[in-house]
């Protein structure tokens, strides 16, 4: 059970991680699939 949570809390930590870092360095999925041309209609 203990091992179970360990993996649980890591994965968790891990997809914050990647979340955080992805976002920061501008691989976000509206940065990625928008382009310069594209009309946003609200």
């Amino acid at each position: 059970m203990k091992a179970m949570m360990t993996g649980f809390a890591a994965s968790a930590l891990i997809a914050v991680g990647a979340w955080y870092t992805l976002n920061q360095i501008g691989f976000s999925s509206a940065e990625v699939y928008s382009s310069p041309g594209s009309v946003r209609l609200d």
